[in-house]
């Protein structure tokens, strides 16, 4: 049964550059990013099944693989680059493609001696959800139509959805409503994005992010307003609050949100450290040769070494390879038990981060060039470990439904290499239209990265806020509730914790069934892509028909609708 084949390698490429894009909006946009696995599964067998009547659960299989791996290389990308851009220091495409596939690279590489341990001896105490769930979606091919109409009606209604509301502007994106008395506001980013998240994530996670995001705008700005006697008329007035106070204790909270949740997986951390010097003194079966991750991981070494542009150096280099080893170990390890969306790769960024940073000062590179290698060397660490928990949840799939290590392990490397090529012209194109650090893309733990190496290098954190905030998330883990959620919530603006509550309310009262989950993926699939294609015209200085600004009061039942419709796509399936 053939498994690499010439459709399954074009569907899976097209699918890597799309949810690579998409997730490159949503990432910017609400500081998260999706899984696309389930999603290009079904896709997958509705064109090769479906529409060609010739695809097998194997193909399938590949395509997911290649497809996932544009979606975690995106995550790992606007996580840590956009601080370049936040910083004034403008990287070039070019420089963001040689950093993602480096990135990238040394994540599926790094993998390989540990996946035997890992997937197969391990199966018993790993289950990797997000592998094990797309497996049981590839198995159970002769549902595959009705499960890839889910997620294709709703990648039509949050397209269409988007294009109404923020191309021809019919009604008001972000309507908000002004609480005088209390000095604040609230209000609501209605992209179904947001709602297909929220849905998603579910009503525990989606209750404490909102949790973090009444606290800042109900209680911090309040009491700031009150205590420096600041008039706060209007929504400006409090983004300002915003902008100047909460977004840096926001920043502490996620800081230390994240450390917990990397000392939380130290014992996987251990474990996985040993399972990987296991896979070092035996040969693995069914990968790739360990001689081509030694040469990989070598030419890694100086292809970071000899690129001017990332400014590391031989001790630099060094530094990247031995942070991705580590962190891709415990990252593989951690998402075979609690997944890829609760994997700690901004914890480990951050870790990475701040003793870069401190080696570097010590050293005497300081000031841009210190800033760029550190941002740099982060990167590739962050990324290395975002496209390794991917690669663990795909080879457990394939492990489940028989598929062949090494052939998923070069088809990640297929999908690495053309996300590589198409990410850094998404991120441009993005920020030229929306800006990255603006209300629209503030790209939450991008600014975190810029504000930990600036602080380092150049002593502007304001330490009062970030302690404050790291603080207030360790209250949070005191209460024995995890504290990266609450923190997130705390620094996003309120605007996109309450469109995000409003779906995780559905899934828990109404109904949180697979199809709902599938339908969602849609949403956040269609709205991310529209917003991308709204970004061109707005580079272009392009205005679409419409009225200059929305009506508030068609844009709460247009939301009503779209709620509904959520509400009737998700009944009736199974519960997951």
């Amino acid at each position: 049964m053939g498994e690499i084949t010439i459709r399954s390698l074009i569907l899976g490429v097209i699918l890597a550059v799309l949810f690579g894009a998409a997730n490159a909006y949503l990432g910017l946009k609400a500081g998260m990013t999706v899984s696309a696995s389930i999603p290009a599964a079904v896709i997958s067998m509705a064109v090769l099944r479906g529409i060609l009547k010739r695809g097998t659960v194997l193909e399938n299989n590949i395509v997911q693989t290649i497809a996932s791996a544009g979606e975690s290389l995106a995550a790992g990308v606007i996580f840590t680059v956009p601080a370049l851009i936040l910083l004034g220091l403008s990287p070039s495409v070019f420089y963001i493609f040689v950093l993602s596939l480096a990135g990238g690279v040394l994540g599926v590489l790094l993998m390989v001696p540990i996946r035997k341990h890992l997937i197969e001896d391990e199966h018993e105490n790993l289950p990797y959800p997000e592998g094990t769930a797309c497996a049981e979606v590839l198995e159970a091919g002769e549902e595959g139509g009705e499960k890839a109409k889910g997620v294709f009606l709703g990648l039509g209604v949050g397209a269409v959805f988007k294009l109404l509301m923020s191309g021809f502007r019919f009604w008001e994106d972000k309507p908000t409503v002004m609480i005088r008395g209390l000095k604040t506001m609230i209000g609501f980013d209605l992209s179904p994005v947001l709602l297909g998240v929220g849905y998603i994530l579910g009503l525990r996670i989606s209750s404490l992010i909102v949790a973090g995001g009444v606290i800042g705008w109900f209680v911090l700005i309040p009491l700031i307003a009150h205590f420096k006697g600041l008039e706060v008329l209007n929504a400006d007035q409090v983004f300002g609050i915003w902008d100047s106070y909460i977004r840096y204790i926001g920043a502490g909270a996620v800081l230390a949100g994240g450390v917990v949740s990397l000392i939380r997986s130290l014992p996987a951390f251990m474990s996985a450290l040993r399972a990987a010097t296991k896979g070092f003194r035996r040969p693995t079966t069914g990968d790739l040769p360990m001689g081509i991750v030694l040469i990989g991981s070598v030419g890694a070494l100086f292809f970071l070494w000899f690129l001017p542009s990332f400014q590391l150096g031989f001790a630099g280099s060094l530094l990247a390879i031995l942070f991705a080893f580590l962190f891709v170990t415990v990252s593989s390890r951690i998402v075979g038990i609690v997944g890829s969306s609760s994997n700690p790769v901004s914890g480990m960024t951050i870790a990475t981060l701040l003793f870069v940073s401190i080696i570097f000062a010590r050293m005497g590179i300081t000031g841009k060039a210190g800033i760029i290698a550190a941002l740099s060397l982060g990167a590739v660490v962050c990324i290395a470990a975002a496209i390794a928990g991917d690669t663990s949840q795909d080879l457990k799939t394939g492990y489940l439904v028989g598929a062949t290590p090494w052939k998923q392990q070069i088809s990640e490397f297929l999908g690495v290499i053309v996300s590589a090529l198409f990410i850094g012209w998404t991120l441009f194109l993005l920020h030229k239209a929306y800006r990255i650090g603006s209300p629209e893309l503030s790209a939450p733990q991008a600014t975190l990265m810029s504000l930990v190496v600036k602080g380092v290098f150049e002593g502007t954190m304001p330490w009062i806020l970030i302690f404050s905030g790291i603080f207030i998330a360790l209250s949070v883990e005191l209460l024995g509730i995890h504290s990266l959620p609450f923190a997130v919530g705390l620094y996003l603006p309120l605007e996109l914790s309450t469109t995000i509550f409003i779906g995780g309310l559905i899934a828990g009262i109404v109904a949180h069934t697979e199809r709902g989950i599938l339908f969602s993926s849609g949403l956040v699939a269609g709205d991310a892509l529209m917003g991308i294609l709204l970004a061109i015209p707005a580079v272009l200085n392009m205005q679409l028909p419409g009225p200059e600004r929305g009506t508030v009061g068609l844009a709460f039942v247009a939301f009503l609708g779209l709620i509904i419709i959520l509400i009737s796509r998700s009944r009736y399936w199974r519960k997951t």
